[in-house]
């Protein structure tokens, strides 16, 4: 998951950056992520991965490595402690193709 399979078209890095500096489309995400992912012309697979929290295929399509850690707190958690915690534990068994540690 270096950076040879970086794709830097994957509309996903413009979503997660924007997740990140608008609080505004961080409120909707987490009311409405559907809404916010009609906001971006996602790659059918791409938006199928991200619905579906699937990391292993987003780096497979081009997902920046940088960005997997960041994404998976604002899909299930962004808080320091117990959040975080499982948004990593999440991320980490989409990669893996583990069994969700969480139960979800």
């Amino acid at each position: 998951m270096g950076l040879e399979a970086f794709d830097p078209t994957l509309v996903s890095h413009d979503l997660v950056q924007d997740l990140k500096w608008d609080a505004e489309l961080r409120a909707l995400w987490e009311r409405d992520r559907a809404a916010v992912l009609d906001r971006y012309p996602l790659r059918p697979e791409e938006r199928r991965a991200i619905e579906e929290g699937d990391f292993r295929t987003l780096y497979d399509l081009g997902f920046h490595p940088y960005l997997g850690g960041q994404f998976a707190r604002l899909m299930y958690g962004n808080a320091a402690g117990p959040e975080a915690t499982s948004a990593v534990k999440k991320l980490v068994a989409s990669l893996t193709g583990e069994a969700d540690p969480n139960g979800g």
